[in-house]
């Protein structure tokens, strides 16, 4: 049997990938958690061959958590499963080690099939995702830049950031005009939003 663990914030969407997993005669759902920072414990006590993770998480995203099961559990593949196809959400996913994403509207035969395809060494993605992927780039923000924008997401002002992120805020307006920039916006809010389109937060 392939053990799975599930980790998706939304109970009935949760609830139903269960069900419908569990119909599959070679699968075992042995975990749900509804937050990110309950994925490595689950992994732990249950010992899951697969992961599947949503990425907009309580607590921690499935990418952190994805990056933390690599060291803690690593005999568990992870597979993102998300809502939101953006590019550099595929490449932060590869970089944490997972081994496929998919996007929540495909076939359940599909997932299934996938599950199993991780399990003989394949990585997955979904194929318009791995296109569009190639197309944009990589992420042009560097961390610190990504740091900075996080930290500005509810409209933080330069001096809750630099007290928030130990930084000069004479610092902090210079990471947020150079993320500005690469993000060809006009200013902080415009550019968390336009980062967070393309995955690159």
């Amino acid at each position: 049997m392939i053990r799975v663990l599930l980790a998706e914030d939304q109970g009935m969407m949760r609830g139903a990938l269960a069900l419908l997993l569990g119909l599959e005669e070679d699968m075992e759902v042995v975990a749900q958690v509804a937050a990110g920072d309950e994925i490595v414990d689950a992994a732990l006590a249950a010992r899951p061959d697969v992961a599947l993770l949503d990425i907009e998480l309580p607590g921690m995203t499935g990418l952190d958590a994805a990056a933390l099961l690599r060291t803690e559990a690593p005999d568990c593949k992870v597979m993102i499963l998300t809502t939101f196809g953006r590019p550099g959400y595929l490449r932060r996913a590869m970089d944490a080690g997972a081994v496929g994403f998919l996007v929540k509207d495909g076939p359940v035969e599909e997932l299934a099939a996938s599950i199993r395809r991780v399990l003989t060494g394949e990585t997955v993605i979904d194929p318009a995702l791995a296109v569009a992927a190639l197309s944009s780039g990589p992420s042009p923000l560097t961390a610190r830049e990504c740091d900075v924008l996080n930290a500005a997401v509810d409209g933080a002002t330069v001096a809750d950031i630099a007290a928030k992120l130990h930084l000069s805020e004479s610092t902090v307006r210079n990471y947020l005009s150079s993320a500005i920039g690469k993000t060809g916006t006009r200013n902080r809010m415009e550019a968390v939003r336009s980062a967070r389109q393309q995955g690159w937060l």
